[in-house]
């Protein structure tokens, strides 16, 4: 990798999500060092719990499905715009 050494390893920041436990604000917040502490954006309290993330799992299955649920927003869409404009030339001489 350019500009890194052998003695500096690749280290990732995690992204954490938090719960606040004075407003129940959900964030995220990404962690630069150990024992570095979030605090709330929304109310400002240091009083925040690191909550169980889970990761997204994309197969070829939940691909499938996103789409066909966006084909069938699509033609949804599709028929309203075809309705509205057939509403408008009937309603209008232009």
């Amino acid at each position: 990798m350019l500009g890194m050494t052998q003695e500096e390893p690749l280290r990732a920041m995690p992204i954490y999500e938090y719960a606040c436990r004075d407003c129940n604000h959900d964030f995220e917040e990404w962690v630069r060092k150990e024992g570095m502490s979030a605090s709330c954006p929304a109310c400002g309290s240091e009083d925040v719990g690191r909550r169980i993330s889970t990761p997204q799992v994309h197969s070829e299955g939940r691909k499938n499905l996103s789409m066909r649920a966006a084909k069938k927003r699509d033609r949804v869409q599709a028929k309203e715009r075809v309705w509205t404009q057939r509403q408008y030339e009937l309603n209008h001489d232009d």
